[in-house]
Parts: structure tokens; C-alpha cells; sequence
């Protein structure tokens, strides 16, 4: 696995053209908006508050490892973390939870 490297696929504004053409894929896609909404606001405060993983994870008592996977999570629906969490989250950036329903 170490002599593995990172090859990244090339992609076109017509690659996007024919994916988003396809209804299934275009639903699909929408449908994972909201999760990705959250966690560019989590990585987001985090960047702001000129954090790492690990700073959070100092500030919240915790380790980089979850905050790694609180962060994931937000992107699979093995699990959703709790309202308490996320908020522990935000308050370790400086920053206070909001949720709207809109």
C-alpha cells in the first residue's frame, strides 16, 4: 500500500454536462446537498478559528481520530452525530449552532 499514489481522474465541464443529463444521478446528487452544506460549515468554522483536526479535539476533549470521524459522518449514514456534539463542536470554534429549517 505504500507504493500506492493518488491518480486523480480527469474532469471536464462535459463530464458534469453528461452526469447531471442522467435524471437518477442529477437526484442522487441533490440529495447529498444538505450533508455537504453541514460539513463545509464545520470545516468551514474550523479553517476560521485557524484549527486543525487535533486543535478541536484538544478543545473538546477528545481525539483527532473522532473528530475525523464526526466530520465523515456527516457524509455516510452509518451514524449521525448528536445535536449535543455538533454543538461542542462549534463551540470549540468559536462559533454557536444554529439549525434552520428553510
Amino acid at each position: 500500500m505504500d507504493n500506492e499514489q493518488y491518480h486523480p481522474v480527469p474532469h471536464t465541464r462535459e463530464d458534469d454536462a453528461k452526469l447531471f443529463s442522467d435524471p437518477a444521478f442529477k437526484a442522487a446528487y441533490d440529495a447529498l446537498e444538505e450533508e455537504y452544506t453541514a460539513l463545509g460549515e464545520m470545516i468551514q468554522a474550523r479553517k476560521q478559528a485557524g484549527l486543525t483536526q487535533e486543535g478541536v479535539a484538544a478543545r473538546m476533549g477528545t481525539t483527532k481520530s473522532a473528530i475525523s470521524r464526526l466530520e465523515a459522518s456527516l457524509r455516510s449514514d452509518r451514524g449521525s452525530p448528536s445535536f449535543s456534539t455538533l454543538r461542542k463542536y462549534a463551540h470549540a470554534c468559536g462559533k454557536r449552532l444554529v439549525v434552520k429549517m428553510v
